[in-house]
């Protein structure tokens, strides 16, 4: 095999040399084209063309004292809930001509350490996390190299680092207390990983209001780990059919919701006379199923937005902790008439 070569990149320098004109008259044609003559301008322009040059756009934005790429990293962008996230964020840096790099962590520390030393490669003003774990010291000693942090979908466990997040506990309560007011006593909980802090709140919500409604939670509550996404759902309702006995599903997003219907409905069991369903997230597609699914509300774009607005403040402003309150939108999935 032969031995691998490296390209190197094409500088200023390359394409003025090219173009037979000073570095000066390249950054001119670049940045004020009005200043250069039509000939001179066509032959750099040629020049670049011919050399595929791209811009650093990093070195460009450092000259100029004003950096406008930030990055954001989130668990999984195919999730549609992070994709609208992202587009909340998207939107807001847009309005201040700020550019977005995104990428997935995938629930993986190793991978979001190495995304974090790409952006702060590439020279990002700040970054939006949702971290893999509750301990966010890599965080904090990125921020001490002047880079700021903001966490997303995730409270701070540190007053100094601002933060936007979902009161998850109360939207696991609220979707508890619903199912409870169908009729249900006996409530299975499609789960993922508690090390998630996503996960961990939604269950502690699940388990104080089956408390408070004076159930067990250890009697009352059926709790299934699964991947957070439909095939999990998928395997999680397998597993609940082999041992038949809640008439409740809660899932812990939409997406093992949306498995787990299929399941129920391939296996004969209708939703929601026989089994009620309840999701959470209430991403696009939840109103949109053959059975409409209820499920608990985030304001997804909005955290997207508040959390780029926290980014945007600059490094001197107070931290601040910015805590959204879900609201469950009940459909088809989980109020049956012959309950």
């Amino acid at each position: 095999m032969p031995p691998r070569t490296h390209h190197r990149r094409t500088s200023i320098s390359d394409v003025a040399r090219h173009a037979g004109v000073s570095v000066g008259t390249v950054s001119n044609v670049l940045n004020r084209p009005d200043r250069v003559s039509p000939g001179t301008r066509e032959r750099v322009e040629a020049a670049i063309a011919e050399l595929s040059f791209v811009r650093n756009g990093s070195a460009r934005q450092l000259r100029a004292g004003r950096i406008t790429t930030v990055g954001a990293i989130v668990l999984d962008i195919s999730n549609p809930f992070f994709t609208d996230v992202t587009r909340g964020i998207e939107e807001r840096l847009t309005a201040d001509d700020y550019t977005l790099m995104v990428a997935s962590s995938d629930r993986d520390p190793e991978r979001e350490a190495r995304y974090l030393r790409l952006f702060e490669e590439h020279g990002v003003r700040g970054v939006m996390v949702v971290p893999t774990s509750d301990s966010i010291e890599h965080l904090l000693a990125v921020r001490e190299r002047g880079i700021g942090v903001v966490l997303l979908d995730h409270p701070s466990p540190v007053e100094s680092v601002s933060s936007v997040a979902v009161d998850d506990v109360d939207g696991g309560a609220m979707a508890t207390r619903h199912l409870l007011e169908q009729g249900h006593s006996r409530i299975a909980f499609l789960n993922g990983a508690h090390s998630i802090r996503q996960c961990a709140d939604r269950l502690e919500g699940v388990r104080q209001a089956l408390a408070d409604a004076g159930h067990d939670p250890d009697e009352a509550l059926v709790e299934i780990p699964v991947s957070l996404d439909a095939d999990g759902g998928e395997a999680g309702v397998r597993t609940l059919l082999d041992a038949p006995g809640p008439t409740a599903v809660f899932c812990v997003n939409d997406l093992v919701a949306l498995g787990a219907l299929r399941t129920l409905r391939r296996s004969g069991v209708s939703v929601p006379d026989d089994v009620a369903l309840v999701g959470y997230d209430d991403v696009t597609f939840a109103a949109e199923l053959a059975t409409p699914l209820t499920s608990v509300r985030q304001p997804r774009h909005e955290l997207g937005r508040r959390a780029a607005d926290l980014m945007l403040r600059g490094g001197d402003a107070p931290a601040e902790h910015v805590v959204f309150q879900p609201e469950l939108v009940v459909r088809e999935s989980s109020t049956s008439t012959t309950r």
